[in-house]
């Protein structure tokens, strides 16, 4: 995926994450990482800061394995936030879908159109 696509997105798939339910920083890597190409170093830094902006608080919890894993969880101000950064993913990529699809939806159907203007 393209580094500067990728790079607008990721804090909101973070907060996508813990909309739901309270996670570890490994497994929102994991999840994300089955759709996005991410590690912990573009991970850990955004849980880092959103924590202390105040969208996330963190607590520990026991682990069957080792040492206790660090929780993040999503604040009501972390949830608002949220809200309306997707509310702007929303209507941004709906934009992006808009000129996109002038060209047509398909690569056979835009190759189609080429060759016919010229």
């Amino acid at each position: 995926m393209n580094a500067q696509f990728k790079r607008g997105i990721v804090e909101l798939c973070v907060l996508s994450e813990l909309v739901s339910e309270d996670m570890y920083g490994y497994k929102i890597i994991s999840n994300i990482s089955q759709h996005l190409d991410v590690n912990e170093n573009t991970i850990y830094p955004i849980l880092r800061r959103l924590t202390k902006e105040g969208y996330f608080i963190t607590y520990l919890e026991e682990s069957e394995k080792g040492a206790p894993r660090k929780y993040y969880k999503i604040t009501d101000s972390g949830f608002k936030f949220y809200v309306e950064l997707r509310d702007s993913w929303d209507e941004f990529i709906g934009g992006v879908y808009e000129i996109l699809n002038k060209g047509g939806k398909k690569n056979e159907e835009i190759l189609r159109r080429f060759r016919e203007r010229t």
